[in-house]
């Protein structure tokens, strides 16, 4: 993560992006799903992160097959418009799928058990050359909101040439499916306890960013990915503000953390 110490003359207006925090329970405990982002990636190179990534201005079609919590109902959670809402929970799910195989859809009664017969659908997504709800369509699948779970809101510091207004949501991996590493944005992926991943990144085996590794420390004091489900979240936008102190970068967040 580059670092200036005053924020930028003009400052990009931030992104809208969505984040998947993946989770499994394994007789360990419970594992997050976690991607080393290549050196070659022009923002977050080299960093440990969940899947995500920008919104296409497509995940805001209205035709999208839909089961779970309307659009309107995300809006109010993350903050926003309805189109927006949709738009998100779009990224969300079509972001997973693009970066690790997992599809959170299916019908309104069952979701997908083996994603991999849509691997050729997953190359169409990630090259632009199919939309989420063309792909949906095609298939007659639907959208399983239901399955995801609004966490938090980041949003890049103004410091940054890209920023990214980012919701994070939290979904279990779907029994049958299974989490790859397939994806050209990422160098290695895996599932790791969060305290391992902390571990990891205190000893200086990977980094992390801010949202990253708050967002593992908090995951770190569940026991259980139905606890994760269950917790109550009142999601409000944090702007992390980045402060140098001597060799080292401190982050404060909204409550001074």
């Amino acid at each position: 993560m580059t670092f200036s110490e005053a924020p930028l003359e003009n400052p990009p207006v931030p992104r809208d992006a969505a984040t998947v925090i993946l989770l499994r329970d394994t007789d360990e405990g419970m594992e997050v799903f976690l991607q080393r982002r290549v050196a070659a990636m022009a923002f977050a190179a080299g960093m440990t992160v969940f899947p995500g990534g920008g919104v296409d201005k497509r995940d805001a079609d209205a035709s999208v097959s839909w089961a779970g919590p309307p659009a309107a109902d995300w809006a109010d959670w993350f903050g926003g418009t309805e189109p927006v809402g949709r738009a998100l929970v779009c990224a969300a799910v079509r972001e997973t799928f693009e970066e690790s195989g997992v599809l959170l859809a299916g019908t309104a009664e069952a979701v997908v058990a083996d994603a991999a017969r849509y691997a050729h659908a997953r190359e169409q997504l990630v090259s632009r050359e199919l939309s989420l709800a063309a792909f949906l369509a095609e298939n007659a699948l639907t959208l399983r909101a239901d399955l995801l779970r609004p966490w938090a809101h980041w949003i890049t510091p103004p410091q940054e040439k890209r920023r990214y207004d980012t919701r994070f949501f939290v979904a279990v991996l779907p029994e049958g499916q299974h989490a790859d590493g397939a994806t050209t944005e990422a160098e290695s992926s895996g599932w790791q306890r969060p305290q391992d991943a902390l571990a990891d990144a205190e000893a200086g085996r990977s980094m992390l960013m801010p949202p990253t590794w708050h967002t593992l420390t908090e995951l770190a004091e569940l026991s259980s990915t139905a606890e994760a489900l269950a917790a109550e979240r009142k999601v409000r936008a944090i702007v992390p503000t980045l402060v140098r102190e001597g060799d080292k970068i401190r982050v404060i967040l909204g409550d001074d953390e």
